[in-house]
């Protein structure tokens, strides 16, 4: 029995919602730090501000994707997770501009990003549950071409606005309107894109999705483990996480010590410390025989993720940390190092502040286009090496912003940002394509929300040590966080060479399907 073959338009369908989704996304990535910053943030405590969005997708993926993996409704099984998290997305959209205060600001982003994730973790699992092995990297490159697609008119917006005369400027302390009426048309796109998929798709039962791997033979299959088998297991987390929580307390106490900036207490206390008690905890609990609950099957489904996924964690950590360096930091190194303004109220500072909204979009759009383009260098040459390729180029475009002194519409909106949108396209989708062949449908949605960690610990990263670096080595200057991230991003190209895929793309069957 095999899953049947679903034409252009299902999988259009089936991927439309990603459009509004990252209309979402991309209004946060290039406007949540003018935001902050026009609320009174200084440049050193950004980076802290945003570790909200990754936090709350380490915590939310995972979790959305294990209880998603078991839900069946009326609805579906992925399409309830879509819906709540646009509704609840969707407000958060049209508050966060409205924000009194940075304070409040920084818990809307929290909540806006969580809603956010909701409705995203399903849609990856969606493309696997749906399509049959040949047709998924179709079913991914749609969802890039939508995402590359979403960005580009979310990104663009206040520059739009901006030209039908709305208000691109405004008092100290307060959004302009240009920002507060791109956010509303991102929540109202939000809502229709996912609704649209959610109206327009079909979902396989459980029952149908058990019987099309009926024949497989399949290596994540529960076990029957055996009382001592969870006694030796625990032991062993419980081991690992006695040693994580004194590496915890090490590092906290020697930043409390020399006085260091307090946002390396995220990577201290929010990712080393949090792990450990994790591992401790299911450690507890695995001895004491306690192991028929989500908790300990989601940590020992982690420990034994497949190995491609562990092939593919240092390309996602690299890759990761660089997309985050040029979210937080593309608008205060245009505006200080090619501007050189840090007014907010100032005409300078709006113009390149918009001009960072251009850029996103342009590489955005590089994406869209690049998203059917790079299967054919893939045929050719192999998956890893297109992402080498792909993550090179981009890195180059991180790199190329410190040597722009003059500004034009050509070499800062387009010739950096043609290698980043290439390199953004390749990390949506060929990843994931080398990655979903490997799970199965009983735990598709758990482990791409696994997968999220490798998306997620780069950013808590770069979220706790950026502002460090960049204000202790490099006199609070922001363009040399976008030199790391470029350099970042090659590093990453580099290890992508090693990772152990030899499947090949097949272009011909990509296009008859």
């Amino acid at each position: 029995m095999e899953k049947r073959k679903l034409s252009f338009w299902q999988i259009w369908n089936m991927s439309f919602g990603f459009l509004g989704i990252q209309m979402g996304f991309a209004l946060q990535n290039s406007n949540v730090s003018r935001i902050f910053q026009t609320l009174g943030a200084n440049i050193d405590d950004i980076p802290i501000l945003w570790v909200a969005a990754p936090l709350t997708g380490l915590i939310i993926q995972p979790i959305i994707g294990y209880f998603s993996d078991r839900t069946w409704t009326r609805l579906g099984r992925r399409k309830p997770y879509f819906l709540a998290g646009a509704i609840l997305a969707s407000a958060a959209l049209f508050i966060m501009p409205n924000s009194p205060v940075l304070w409040f600001a920084a818990g809307m982003l929290w909540i806006m990003d969580a809603s956010i994730n909701v409705s995203m973790e399903p849609f990856r699992a969606f493309v696997g549950d749906n399509l049959p092995e040949k047709q998924r990297t179709m079913g991914f490159a749609t969802q890039s071409f939508f995402i590359g697609i979403g960005a580009y008119v979310a990104s663009k917006l206040p520059l739009i606005l901006t030209h039908f005369d709305v208000k691109n400027t405004a008092p100290l302390g307060i959004i302009p309107d240009s920002v507060k009426y791109s956010f509303y048309i991102g929540g109202v796109a939000f809502i229709i894109t996912v609704l649209w998929t959610v109206l327009t798709s079909k979902e396989y039962s459980p029952e149908e999705l058990a019987a099309f791997e009926a024949h497989k033979a399949d290596e994540f299959k529960k076990e029957s483990h055996s009382p001592d088998w969870f006694a030796k297991n625990g032991a062993s987390h419980l081991t690992k996480g006695l040693l994580f929580l004194a590496v915890s307390f090490i590092f906290s106490f020697a930043i409390y010590y020399y006085d260091l900036k307090k946002d390396l207490y995220v990577l201290s206390l929010g990712m080393i410390g949090l792990g450990g008690f994790a591992m401790v905890f299911s450690g507890l609990m695995q001895k004491s025989n306690k192991t028929n609950n989500g908790f300990v099957t989601i940590m020992n489904d982690f420990q034994f993720m497949p190995k491609i996924m562990k092939q593919l964690a240092w390309v996602q950590f690299f890759s990761w940390f660089a997309l985050f360096s040029m979210w937080i930091y593309t608008t205060l190194a245009v505006t200080q190092h090619i501007y050189g303004t840090t007014d907010t109220t100032s005409e300078a500072y709006n113009t390149g502040a918009n001009q960072v909204g251009e850029m996103f979009a342009n590489y955005n759009l590089i994406a869209a286009l690049a998203a059917f383009l790079l299967p054919l260098l893939a045929k050719v040459t192999s998956r890893k090496f297109t992402h080498f390729f792909a993550l090179t180029v981009g890195g180059f475009g991180l790199i190329s912003l410190y040597f722009i002194k003059e500004p034009t519409t050509f070499n800062i909106e387009w010739l950096p940002m043609i290698g980043v949108g290439i390199a953004w396209a390749s990390i949506l989708s060929i990843p994931y394509a080398m990655l979903s062949g490997a799970l199965p449908s009983s735990k598709m949605g758990y482990y791409m929300g696994v997968f999220n960690f490798f998306i997620v610990i780069p950013q808590l990263v770069a979220a706790s040590i950026l502002g460090f670096l960049v204000s202790k080595f490099f006199n609070s200057e922001p363009i040399y966080a976008l030199l790391i991230g470029g350099v970042s991003m090659i590093i990453a190209g580099i290890i992508a060479l090693t990772i152990n895929d030899k499947s090949k793309i097949n272009i011909k069957q990509i296009i008859n399907d």
